[in-house]
């Protein structure tokens, strides 16, 4: 009975009421959402400023390659070695390092 007399009775919180649930929920949305892919973003950014000359590595469309020169935003990346293929690829479209002999 205590419930439906809380529910009949009238609001007077107004725009407090509303508030609160939005900042909780962009408060969530933060902490699952943004935070996340801003560390995936920063992680990337390091990958891609350490890259050197002989690193491995795997474009976002599943090229498997070698780096042989870096120039500027692109990256020079030899894919084969008989006949030796090179192609010119964006900084930005390298995926992930492969780890070296050494790592494993």
């Amino acid at each position: 009975m205590t419930a439906a007399i809380l529910l009949q009775a009238p609001s007077g919180g107004g725009f407090g009421t509303f508030l609160v649930p939005l900042a909780l929920m962009f408060g969530i949305m933060y902490f699952m959402v943004i935070m996340p892919q801003q560390r995936q973003r920063k992680k990337t950014q390091a990958m891609l400023s350490t890259l050197k000359t002989g690193d491995k590595v795997i474009t976002g469309s599943g090229i498997y390659g070698t780096v042989s020169g870096i120039d500027g935003d692109s990256v020079i990346m030899k894919i084969s070695s008989e006949p030796q293929v090179k192609i010119r690829i964006a900084r930005a479209a390298i995926a992930q390092v492969e780890a070296s002999e050494d790592a494993k």
